[in-house]
């Protein structure tokens, strides 16, 4: 199974220090670039910053599709 996770996951878990859940139940974790600047750009940290930044099991990864990306806009939560 391919999960792809956006911030609000990665660092709620973290906050309470249960980010480790993520990969319990799914194993590899894929962030999209986006979501990887905007936890790592601020200028501060933020929880997860660093795991996004140093665990395996979170992948970063550009978006190739952008006709995909309007279509699942239209049905995924926002």
């Amino acid at each position: 199974m391919i999960v792809v996770s956006n911030t609000s996951p990665i660092t709620s878990l973290a906050a309470i220090g249960y980010l480790n859940l993520l990969h319990d139940i799914y194993g590899t974790i894929i962030i999209p670039v986006a979501v990887y600047e905007e936890m790592t750009g601020l200028g501060y940290s933020v929880p997860g910053t660093i795991e996004v930044q140093t665990l395996s099991w979170i992948e970063k990864r550009e978006l190739k599709d952008r006709l995909l990306l309007k279509d699942l806009q239209k049905e995924l939560h926002r």
